[in-house]
């Protein structure tokens, strides 16, 4: 079994930074693909950013050069998502995800980030 547990979320004003964490924790596999989600209301489910073993990264396009994604390499176990000049858009409850197997899929329990003056 594994669990994720996120954490870096907050209040933060338009242009601001957060950053986001994720840990993973139990079995894991070299293997996977880590990455965030968004849910703001009302809105679906949407992919953010990912990175695989291999350091492949893919962003949505709204965030690119906005975002950045990371982890630690050393355990493969730690995800980061680096939010620089943030907007009001950003807001939303976001979720770290784990893929391995290519059939198990994991997800943390979100953390809000509310962009606001």
């Amino acid at each position: 079994q594994v669990q994720l547990v996120e954490s870096g979320g907050g209040l933060v004003q338009p242009g601001g930074s957060l950053r986001l964490s994720c840990a993973a924790n139990g079995i894991i596999f070299s293997i996977n693909t880590m990455g965030w989600y968004r849910q703001a209301p009302g809105n679906r489910r949407e992919l953010v950013a990912i990175i695989d073993n291999n350091d492949f990264t893919h962003y949505l396009a709204s965030v690119k050069g906005r975002f950045t994604i990371s982890r630690n390499n050393a355990k493969n176990t730690v995800v980061y998502l680096q939010m620089n000049s943030l907007k009001p858009e950003d807001t939303a409850v976001y979720y770290c995800k784990l893929a391995q197997n290519r059939v198990d899929e994991y997800w943390g329990q979100g953390t809000q980030v509310t962009v606001s003056s």
